[in-house]
């Protein structure tokens, strides 16, 4: 398969018509080889406009979400980011190339290991992958970020992870039902914040942050 050729036509019939227009992201988007990151079965996939499975139960998603998720924080050269849930650890090697250095916390050890295998390859050293509970702050010792991007839908924001970021700092989430979800950017203003919708979307829960269970009589 032609991968090269993949990767282009993914930015231009895939990303690019959903408005994502950064030249920063897609430059990025069209040179990391997303099939390195992708399972062996379901490589020749990796430029489809599809979620696919991973290990553990878990997805990547499809390149036009992951795109428009950049899209929405705009990660800027200077930038720290963290991010909640690594996965394929695709958007984490994006998220390298876009900004200075890359936190990101994964359940699973399985995809801990396997993203960190890749973007090794890849020549990126600005990454930290931690594994762990997504959602237990503690080993981040109180840092905080210009970014926080949450790779999964969330029935409820946790509070810590509003402290995590700075002054000025993004917060992308998706929140809500299926299949009526929409993903937005919170921005922490001082002592408040301020919350923009994005888009919308339709994506998994995040492992350990679905809707709790209703029960009716």
């Amino acid at each position: 398969m032609d991968f090269a050729k993949a990767r282009e036509l993914m930015v231009e019939q895939q990303v690019r018509p959903w408005d994502v227009l950064d030249a920063r992201i897609l430059h990025v988007m069209g040179t990391l080889p997303r099939e390195a990151f992708i399972p062996a079965a379901q490589r020749n996939l990796a430029y489809a406009d599809t979620a696919l499975p991973l290990a553990d139960g878990r997805v990547a998603h499809k390149p036009v979400f992951e795109g428009r998720t950049l899209q929405s924080v705009l990660v800027q050269p200077d930038e720290s980011v963290l991010e909640i849930g690594t996965g394929s650890g695709y958007v984490t090697a994006c998220l390298a190339r876009l900004g200075q250095q890359v936190t990101s916390l994964e359940t699973s050890a399985t995809l801990a290991a396997n993203a960190r295998e890749q973007i090794a390859a890849q020549g990126l050293s600005n990454v930290e992958i931690l594994d762990g509970n997504v959602f237990n702050l503690t080993a981040l010792n109180g840092r905080q970020f210009d970014v926080v991007i949450v790779n999964g839908a969330m029935a409820e924001l946790p509070s810590d992870l509003m402290s995590a970021l700075k002054d000025g700092g993004r917060l992308f989430y998706v929140r809500g039902e299926a299949p009526a979800m929409e993903a937005v950017v919170v921005q922490r203003q001082g002592a408040g914040y301020k919350t923009q919708v994005k888009f919308e979307t339709d994506i998994a829960y995040l492992e350990g942050a679905e809707p709790k269970a209703t029960f009716s009589i």
